[in-house]
């Protein structure tokens, strides 16, 4: 089977949909059309001149990033900054770009969610939730199309309840309708009150997937005038958030635990505030930059916090009542490539997927 770009799109908004990504941020298909084939995939975190040459050296036309290449406004293409070249070298290979940033970030499958796995902890949540709100789907059918509609909602990614998919409700009644002499009816006749068997379909879905949703219904109902209502609501507790929080299963010396995570992450040095000898055991984190979470950190009663890009004056803010330990940026982020390869491997197994053996971290220590 032939797999295009769509295809892998398709895959990574399943894992991280676009639209839990934060307002600021430029998460998606950056550069490269949704219906080119592809030969292979390159994934990395950062995207720069050498992952393109990479790209091109492995055969791959579509690389998957962390952090969006395109970020800020592009005025013009000519070389003058490493973004520029970039873009220019890719479009010239013909190389699709896309990004997976935040959206990965909040996601409950995501980055914090992994990092926590990695490290151990249980009893994982997020540090901060967002909200929880999705939608009701409620169509009315025929039942001799009840699981053509059925499968045509489920395949644009409607009927997600936590790791549950293909979830719905279908109860039978009758509905009635009279249709003027303007209509074709696919049952019943022009001017006479019908009376039909249907089956009422219930079906959760994200906000975001509303106009899929809609046009899944309407490409397979066989009413003119399908009956269709969407309710929204708020399902049981928020899955997806920034950051997260769990507990070790056996509380970690001090020392103990930021050897652990050195070791983990292949890091050379972590930054951290000084010890206050007591057990380490609850944990917060947050990939990537979490200092403007330390007062959120500090409320739950976490023993240390695992984040990066700490400034001097925020290492006074730990107040002597937990650990801030700095992780790295890039050290926090690299397991991303793991998750897109998790993904993009249970959607096509066969596909080729390779993880950049380059390291864009521009951080270097001595």
């Amino acid at each position: 089977m032939e797999i295009t770009v769509n295809d892998i799109c398709l895959a990574l908004e399943e894992l991280a949909p676009l639209a839990l990504q934060e307002n600021y941020d430029n998460a998606g298909l950056q550069v490269g059309e949704r219906q080119q084939p592809l030969s292979g995939v390159l994934l990395c975190v950062d995207v720069t001149e050498e992952i393109v040459q990479e790209a091109v050296e492995k055969n791959c036309n579509m690389i998957i990033s962390h952090h969006p290449l395109i970020f800020n406004g592009i005025k013009s293409i000519t070389g003058e900054n490493y973004v520029e070249r970039t873009l220019r070298m890719s479009i010239l290979n013909d190389i699709a770009i896309y990004s997976s940033h935040t959206n990965l970030d909040i996601s409950k499958r995501g980055v914090n969610q992994w990092i926590a796995n990695k490290i151990g902890l249980k009893n994982i949540q997020p540090l901060t939730s967002v909200s929880n709100e999705q939608l009701k789907a409620v169509v009315f059918v025929p039942k001799s199309h009840e699981m053509l509609l059925r499968n045509a909602i489920f395949e644009v990614g409607a009927g997600q309840i936590g790791d549950y998919d293909c979830c719905s409700f279908s109860s039978t009644g009758i509905g009635t309708f009279r249709a003027s002499d303007a209509c074709k009816p696919y049952v019943g006749k022009p001017d006479v009150l019908h009376c039909e068997e249907e089956i009422r379909m219930e079906i959760i879905l994200q906000p975001h997937l509303k106009n899929k949703v809609l046009k899944a219904i309407y490409a397979v109902h066989p009413y003119e005038e399908p009956a269709i209502d969407f309710y929204s609501m708020q399902t049981g507790m928020a899955q997806n958030g920034v950051g997260a929080l769990g507990e070790l299963e056996t509380p970690e010396d001090e020392t103990q635990f930021l050897n652990r995570m050195k070791t983990l992450f292949r890091i050379p040095v972590i930054r951290h505030t000084e010890f206050l000898n007591k057990p380490i055991q609850k944990v917060a984190l947050c990939g990537g930059s979490g200092s403007s979470f330390i007062r959120t950190v500090i409320a739950q009663k976490a023993d240390v916090f695992l984040s990066s890009d700490f400034k001097y004056h925020d290492f006074f803010s730990a107040e002597k009542k937990l650990i801030i330990a700095d992780i790295g940026h890039f050290e926090s982020e690299e397991c991303t490539k793991e998750i897109f390869f998790e993904q993009l491997s249970k959607k096509f197994p066969t596909f080729a997927v390779h993880f950049s053996n380059i390291s864009t971290n521009p951080i270097n220590y001595l």
